[in-house]
């Protein structure tokens, strides 16, 4: 099993809670971490942005990307929203297997 971790950025916690909600429930993650008070600063569409965003970290297995990805984009505000997956190159073999089997109907 190739485990992943899914880095996504949100500009609210009521959003944060709401995304991890539904891909923890449909067993697309086995677990969401929110981290609130992250600030960023980008270019976007010319300009220099600014602005307070939340961190979610999901926890998968790497074939699953693909529907997480539609799912987080189905419920994001953002147009074009920062999704983007970490490989997992080694982990205790417990916690891989967890994630294997949270994320498996």
């Amino acid at each position: 099993m190739s485990a992943i971790f899914i880095y996504v950025t949100v500009p609210t916690d009521s959003l944060a809670q709401k995304i991890a909600s539904a891909v923890v429930s449909e067993r697309l993650a086995a677990c969401a971490n929110i981290i609130p008070g992250m600030k960023s600063l980008y270019r976007w569409e010319g300009k220099i942005e600014q602005r307070d965003e939340v961190v979610l970290i999901l926890k998968t297995q790497a074939h699953l990307f693909p529907a997480v990805e539609a799912r987080v984009k189905a419920l994001h505000s953002d147009k074009t929203p920062c999704i983007v997956a970490l490989p997992l190159t080694a982990g205790s073999a417990d916690f891989m297997q967890w994630i294997q089997t949270e994320t498996t109907p």
